[in-house]
């Protein structure tokens, strides 16, 4: 037998008011918002996009995303938890000042760190990856090629390229680390490729990147260690040779 239908009334009083849905439909786009935002933002800072010491406020930044203030302020408390941004007395959201001991101690972490990551991708990477990888360092030429160097361009595609390695490395909670080492040091990155365009032109990064790109397609991972050694290293020698850190 067919279990009894319940009256009409009785399952309208089973279902949650509309009241109810409205304040957890606003609830998640909210939160859909602010994750949309924290992602964003999370991009323009390891890219290099934002300038250590750049400062900012909630309304400023609602207005750049088009959002209210409440998404913007809930991804700033992530990315402030994160060591990424700084909420100043004032309330004003700044990039934190990167100090030349702890850019040497990030340089230090992320040696190992990445070190173990471009190992691990040599190893395991795919075809579709290592395609996915000379995508990026063919971006970066062409951003370093043009009449006029792009460093926005190059910044992007630097970061596209490195993380397309670290990726391929499969290790998704190393990927984690990695990604947070990023938050904090990618702003500085302004002071090496985006500095300007002869120190694009005339740098060595693009060298660098063809070395570990080799040496991933032909998996040696102590090959690509190397490169990528080189690379962070000339970098951050330009950056500490410029006096720029406190």
């Amino acid at each position: 037998m067919q279990p009894p239908v319940p009256p009409a009334a009785e399952v309208a009083d089973r279902l949650p008011a509309a009241t109810e849905l409205q304040g957890k439909m606003e609830k998640i786009v909210r939160h859909t918002l602010s994750d949309r935002v924290y992602a964003d933002l999370k991009e323009l800072l390891q890219s290099g996009e934002m300038e250590p010491g750049q400062r900012f406020t909630l309304r400023g930044l609602a207005a750049t995303v088009g959002t209210s203030a409440m998404p913007v302020r809930e991804a700033v408390g992530r990315l402030a938890a994160e060591q990424a941004l700084e909420v100043l007395p004032n309330r004003a959201i700044r990039v934190p000042i990167m100090t030349r001991d702890r850019f040497l101690e990030l340089r230090t972490i992320r040696i190992q760190l990445e070190g173990l990551a471009i190992v691990q991708a040599a190893q395991h990477r795919g075809a579709a990856e290592l395609a996915g990888i000379q995508a990026y360092e063919q971006e970066f030429r062409l951003a370093r090629e043009q009449a006029v160097p792009d460093g926005r361009q190059a910044v992007r595609a630097n970061k596209g390229l490195h993380f397309a390695i670290y990726r391929a490395a499969r290790m998704p909670a190393l990927l984690q680390i990695i990604e947070g080492l990023w938050l904090q040091v990618g702003p500085v990155l302004n002071y090496d490729l985006a500095s300007s365009p002869r120190r694009l032109a005339e740098g060595e990064a693009h060298i660098h990147h063809a070395n570990m790109i080799a040496a991933i397609a032909r998996q040696d991972g102590e090959a690509a260690r190397a490169a990528l050694v080189a690379d962070l290293t000339s970098a951050s020698e330009f950056i500490l040779a410029r006096g720029v850190l406190r």
